[in-house]
């Protein structure tokens, strides 16, 4: 059984600061210790730190691993189907384990799920290893095992981080500030790991590259051991046995937010999609097109390291309204744009408007769940996500190929300008769900 883990608002249980309260832990576990703004508070700041420095270990060796797989698979003969069924088993195999995952993080909290995610990527890269001394068969079979293992890694973490960076945080204001941070990982993540083994291949092969990989989870549990631990939050008002997707959905604001994020995720979708599109239709090379999009992942990124000095002065509900609105015009504009120069400075106020709405959605996500069910939320969440960047490009193509590219921006722009009345509603909900610095309930 989970050792306990003290709560993440107000003062812990007389009994949660004696010995007794973490029996059973790993001798090598931290023990518990005050939640952040509590007497002997380490600082929210180093609990931050240690969160986004464990997710950058987990999605740093999805990355790579995904990034190399893919390689040795084309450079060993394979046809690209082969190779798209693999990277499509990195977002399938969270698809199916993420309900679990979020419930499991809502029971036990942030070490058990964090270090069974530590253990699940080790044995992904350590699959992928064994694949370059496997023959025949066997040699894929390992591959795919290595996609699902990575990715239901990077995906587990992922959950739990968020999980527990939304339940530390003490109002609405600080929760928006550690999503940010957070927000940045996976951009850092995805230059780490690719670069990482991509230079161990080039210089000692793909076993080198694939053991360096089996290193980096090493960094995510060095840095768990930074986290304090808390007690999760029980949930109430309904039976463990009636805790269904259906009776989250029913939360007052639930569907109406989940609706918003997957009209934004789809976004995200369809500009990875079209650009290279509009660039081959446009005559554009492929650095040209790379480019464009690296200007849209480098906006991300910078709209996410400023936001944490802005968020005192941030409306959530206002944000995402704006961010909808934004990404409609420049949808409008880019099959419009004349050349390579005008689709870069869109694609810089996109990733303004993309990179700055997910802090705001991760706030209210925590502010609409009921007590308890966090980490099942922040797995439909996930779920829905992951579904839409699986299916959405087939979607993509089959309408391209019939209404043409510039058609598809529109349609998008068209879908997020009807959803934009939808974030306004979703304010008196979130305030009335989860009031900001609410304690938890007496246990």
């Amino acid at each position: 059984m989970p050792a306990p883990e003290p709560p993440p608002h107000g003062p812990a249980p007389r009994a949660a600061a004696r010995p007794a309260a973490v029996a059973g832990a790993a001798p090598d576990d931290p023990p518990a210790v005050p939640s952040p703004g509590q007497p002997g508070d380490p600082g929210f700041g180093r609990l931050v730190a240690a969160l986004v420095i464990g997710q950058l270990g987990l999605h740093s060796t999805m990355a790579g691993v995904r990034m190399a797989a893919a390689l040795q698979t084309l450079r060993e003969g394979h046809s690209a189907w082969t190779v798209g069924v693999l990277l499509a088993l990195f977002a399938a195999a969270p698809v199916l384990t993420a309900w679990r995952s979020g419930q499991l993080a809502d029971r036990h909290g942030y070490h058990p799920m964090v270090h069974g995610a530590v253990g699940l990527a080790w044995l992904g890269a350590a699959a992928a290893l064994a694949s370059t001394f496997a023959p025949g068969v066997w040699h894929l079979a390992l591959l795919f095992a290595a996609a699902m293992l990575t990715g239901t890694a990077a995906n587990v973490g992922v959950l739990t981080i968020q999980h527990t960076a939304g339940l530390a945080a003490r109002d609405t204001t600080e929760r928006m500030r550690v999503f940010s941070w957070l927000g940045v990982a996976p951009s850092f993540s995805n230059v780490i790991g690719p670069v990482a083994i991509g230079v161990m291949i080039d210089a000692f092969g793909f076993a080198a590259g694939y053991a360096l990989m089996m290193v980096l989870p090493g960094v995510t549990w060095l840095a768990a051991r930074r986290v304090p631990r808390r007690r999760p939050l029980p949930a109430r008002g309904e039976a463990a046995a009636a805790r269904t997707a259906w009776s989250l959905l029913k939360a007052p604001g639930m569907r109406r937010l989940l609706t918003v994020n997957w009209l934004l995720s789809m976004s995200w979708d369809v500009h990875a999609f079209a650009v290279p599109l509009l660039g081959h239709e446009r005559g554009f090379n492929a650095s040209t097109v790379g480019l464009i999009l690296g200007t849209f992942t480098f906006a991300v990124t910078g709209i996410r390291l400023v936001i944490p000095l802005l968020a005192h002065r941030l409306r959530e509900v206002t944000v995402m309204r704006a961010a909808m609105v934004g990404t409609a015009l420049v949808f409008a504009a880019y099959p419009l744009a004349p050349n390579a120069w005008v689709m870069g400075a869109l694609a810089v106020l996109l990733g303004v408007s993309l990179g700055s709405v997910q802090p705001m959605i991760m706030t209210v996500l925590h502010q609409v769940t009921p007590p308890g069910r966090h980490g099942e939320a922040l797995a439909l969440r996930s779920m829905a996500m992951n579904a839409t960047s699986t299916v959405m490009p087939l979607v993509f193509g089959a309408s391209g190929a019939v209404v043409g590219t510039a058609a598809l921006f529109w349609a998008v722009g068209a879908a997020l300008v009807a959803g934009s009345r939808m974030p306004r509603r979703l304010a008196p909900g979130a305030r009335a769900s989860r009031g900001d610095g609410e304690a938890p309930p007496p246990r």
